[in-house]
């Protein structure tokens, strides 16, 4: 007897016409942001893989209150945008209504994970992204029958899903040492970080990591803080470029980062890959029309997988918990070029 035949997933789909699940999400709604060409193909895909949304996800939601939340140290963020996008579209194949949250500090987190009555019969699940739990605070949520999963951090005893982020750090700037450079500069999160992030810590140990494994010796005014943002970004190149002796690269944490520091050596008719080379972190929707060199980070696919394993777990509450850590690749494209002991 044959194998019964799986169900295309909403992933399925995506991987199929080359994009995101949010894009298959918006496309198949009938929802604005998608280029007509790609919302075509998008359905024509699902239809030749035979794809609905699933009826017994939908089942499982009846009797409950249809809610997932996902909560975000900020919404003003691309990374952050683009991982409830994902979150949403497998939210939304599922028959739940997908809520965003926004908390703008660490002991705000705190506070509303541990009131009694915060998410009590007002979600099943929340999904914190880059947002730190303890055992207590998960085993405190399970005891009011609102499940756990996690993106960018771990928590014990529920899915989550993140990269190596130390692993990313060294990964970029092993690519600059072996294009020659060694005066390598680093564009970090904030100086002053309400949320403790853990994120930039991990990236800038694989950063002075790979520094020290070549033999370079890091240097502490060559590693300022972007804020994450482009504003952030441009007046960290521009400290950098006043240096007496400035970098002939940088590794910015974020593309959006980087996407200042490129501007910032266009304003000083620098070029990118020549001058002064530049890689980012994620692989922004933007990156690709700069020419940006970056390290991928499948984004939206973070949000897609944590939403499907808290489903996973409110339809079957022991079901095996999963800690997935999803690749990162190296996108060379042209804002990175030979440094001056290789030209020479």
């Amino acid at each position: 007897m044959p194998p019964p035949r799986q169900r295309t997933r909403i992933e399925d789909v995506a991987a199929a016409a080359g994009v995101s699940v949010a894009t298959v999400s918006r496309a198949l709604r009938n929802l604005p942001n998608v280029a007509e060409t790609t919302r075509h193909r998008v359905i024509e895909i699902a239809a030749e893989l035979n794809y609905r949304a699933d009826p017994a996800a939908a089942r499982l939601a009846a009797g409950t209150t249809r809610t997932i939340t996902v909560v975000v140290p900020h919404l003003s963020s691309w990374y952050f945008s683009t991982v409830i996008a994902g979150a949403e579209a497998v939210c939304s194949e599922a028959g739940y209504e997908c809520l965003v949250l926004g908390v703008g500090t660490f002991e705000k987190c705190n506070q509303l994970l541990e009131e009694q009555s915060h998410f009590e019969r007002r979600t099943d699940g929340l999904i914190l992204v880059n947002i730190p739990a303890t055992a207590e605070q998960a085993e405190s949520l399970r005891a009011r029958r609102v499940r756990l999963a996690t993106v960018g951090t771990r928590t014990p005893g529920c899915p989550s899903v993140s990269i190596d982020d130390m692993n990313t750090g060294c990964l970029a700037t092993t690519h600059l040492l072996e294009l020659g450079h060694r005066r390598i500069a680093l564009i970090s999160g904030q100086s002053d970080d309400p949320m403790n992030f853990d994120v930039p810590k991990q990236r800038r140990a694989g950063y002075v990591a790979a520094l020290t494994e070549a033999g370079v010796e890091p240097e502490v005014s060559l590693m300022v803080s972007g804020n994450f943002g482009i504003d952030g970004g441009q007046e960290a190149m521009a400290a950098l470029m006043a240096l007496d002796d400035p970098p002939t690269a940088v590794f910015a944490m974020s593309d959006e980062m980087a996407f200042g520091a490129l501007l910032e050596l266009s304003e000083r008719n620098l070029r990118a890959g020549a001058d002064v080379s530049v890689i980012g972190v994620d692989d922004h929707d933007v990156s690709r029309v700069l020419r940006l060199t970056t390290v991928r980070q499948h984004v939206a696919d973070h949000g897609s997988s944590a939403a499907r394993a808290l489903l996973g777990q409110l339809q079957d509450p022991d079901a095996p918990v999963t800690d997935l850590d999803s690749p990162v690749e190296l996108v060379i494209r042209s804002t990175t070029g030979p440094g001056p002991h290789e030209m020479n």
